[in-house]
């Protein structure tokens, strides 16, 4: 943890934004709490090295366009996405637009601590160019039924919709996936995400942005 680093947090609901505050303070975080990304654009520029936390569904401006405002006035924060369940394809659209991970409700503390840890540490948003040759030799592994979950998995599909656009079973799906995180090296839905887009393995029909 950097001692020169603020951890900005934006999130519409007053409860889970204190919740947040408090426990990213306890952990030693200098912290600042917005209650809108609108209230968070009208810091900048920010004065200290940041990490950025953001929740993905806001009214006015959600997180998705909060990434690409700061994108298209050249800031760079490290951002960590909080979504809920069943926003996944939400939280892909969101880390094309530059986030660097991002976590599903519920989640357990030390998981958003870590990923904060890790995001402020990134010298880069993307995977590095030294990585891309070894994620491309991994996707080389998958079998082509494999890629067709990737492609699903990307386009934040649930294991049942996957299986009813690919004709097998959900259990199947279930299997190809965690073949999928085996193949890939990939810790997480997020970091596979990264990987895919990392080496452009994003499916034909994309997820508009």
């Amino acid at each position: 943890m950097s001692s020169d680093l603020t951890v900005h947090i934006v999130d519409d609901e007053e409860p889970f934004r204190k919740s947040l505050t408090f426990l990213l303070a306890s952990a030693g975080f200098a912290v600042s709490a917005h209650e809108s990304a609108a209230a968070f654009l009208a810091l900048l520029p920010l004065p200290r090295k940041a990490c950025l936390v953001t929740d993905l569904r806001m009214p006015h401006m959600d997180g998705v366009e909060l990434l690409k405002r700061l994108r298209s006035m050249n800031i760079d924060i490290p951002t960590i996405v909080i979504t809920g369940l069943g926003d996944v394809a939400m939280a892909v659209q969101a880390m094309k637009a530059g986030a660097v991970d991002f976590i599903e409700k519920p989640f357990k503390d030390k998981v958003l601590i870590a990923a904060i840890n890790e995001a402020a540490g990134r010298k880069e948003r993307a995977v590095a160019d030294a990585n891309i040759e070894a994620i491309a030799s991994r996707l080389g592994l998958l079998t082509e039924r494999e890629h067709q979950v990737l492609d699903g998995i990307v386009n934040g599909l649930q294991n049942k919709v996957i299986a009813f656009n690919l004709g097998i079973s959900s259990r199947t799906v279930e299997v190809h996936r965690a073949n999928v995180m085996d193949k890939m090296g990939a810790r997480n839905l997020a970091e596979l995400v990264r990987m895919a887009i990392a080496c452009d393995a994003m499916p034909r029909h994309r997820i508009s942005t």
